[in-house]
């Protein structure tokens, strides 16, 4: 048994979209909503399985990965968010490259040697990498007008990652992988008026627009905040609206809280586009945070924690 195991946003959709193209393979898809990155401990491994795992934490999936390491496992690891201590291991491959200005996709991308650059590039740009994937799009000889749809078409797979469950999702990441692996360029996704691209077009314009209705609730040269109701649409958009926050202003950070069943929030951070560091150690200090340098999350932030947040945050970018 093999499984490919990945983050359900963008990124980890991409990333395995590149090896599966290049590498064409009868696996098991384990895969989540974009923070649902827990993923090697759903898996109950025999000693003659194989594992692909990527776009989630190596550093929050240290045990399991330990386990079926030594169940005699091979395991092809790549990744850039937070990864602790990487095991040294024979049966172990791990990139792991933790630049503020790589992704998972554009690591995988090295590792084919380009095979698939285009969508590396749509990645890069579903990742929030705007200006690294303008870098890549302009030496790639891509036109503005090119550059922006696979800007829009990362931008929508990333959007359709976040909620609190898969009833959130306007598709459930496996599927998405599985009707993206037809199409050997993000370009033929836009040829094909029948591809996901359409469908996910209407929706998020039609949640960005609710999001966009919403003022601030805390606002500083440091550091704003808004905060969304407990509604899908919310969780859907608020990522990606944190990612668009933070390039209309890149010398503040940005957090977009979103109530949720619990009584507190979800939280995303940005970091500070001209200062891409901080926002997963920031976010680790907060129980169920975490996530990399220029983006990161909270999972349960309660209410009477929003104060140590904000201050949390402005103290660190002050």
């Amino acid at each position: 048994m093999h499984y490919d195991i990945f983050n359900g946003d963008a990124d980890g959709i991409i990333s395995l979209l590149q090896l599966r193209l290049s590498t064409p393979l009868n696996s098991t898809l384990v895969t989540g909503v974009k923070r649902n990155i827990q993923l090697l401990k759903t898996v109950s491994a025999e000693a003659q399985d194989s594992f692909t795992v990527l776009d989630i934490s190596m550093e929050k999936n240290t045990q399991p990965l330990l386990e079926v390491l030594d169940k005699g496992c091979d395991v092809f690891y790549a990744d850039h968010h937070r990864a602790g201590d990487i095991p040294e291991h024979s049966n172990l491959n791990a990139l792991i490259d933790l630049d503020a200005n790589m992704c998972t996709a554009l690591i995988i991308d090295q590792h084919l040697n380009g095979q698939f650059h285009d969508w590396a590039i749509c990645a890069a740009y579903g990742d929030n990498l705007i200006a690294k994937a303008d870098q890549l799009s302009a030496a790639a000889g891509y036109s503005k007008e090119q550059a922006e749809l696979l800007k829009e078409l990362g931008t929508l797979i990333n959007y359709n990652g976040y909620g609190a469950d898969l009833s959130d999702l306007h598709f459930d990441p496996a599927e998405l992988f599985q009707a993206l692996l037809k199409y050997q360029s993000p370009f033929d996704v836009f040829a094909d008026k029948a591809s996901p691209y359409y469908a996910l077009q209407a929706a998020y314009q039609d949640d960005l627009e609710k999001a966009l209705a919403i003022p601030a609730m805390h606002s500083s040269e440091i550091l704003s905040v808004f905060e969304l109701p407990d509604q899908k649409w919310s969780r859907r958009i608020s990522g990606v609206y944190g990612n668009l926050l933070a390039n209309k202003g890149p010398n503040s950070a940005f957090a977009v809280l979103t109530k949720n069943a619990q009584g507190g929030y979800l939280v995303s951070l940005r970091a500070p586009l001209e200062n891409k560091q901080g926002a997963g150690d920031i976010c680790s200090q907060f129980e169920t945070g975490g996530g990399r340098a220029a983006a990161a999350g909270v999972n349960h932030l309660p209410l009477e924690s929003l104060p140590v947040f904000i201050n949390t945050v402005e103290d660190y970018y002050r």
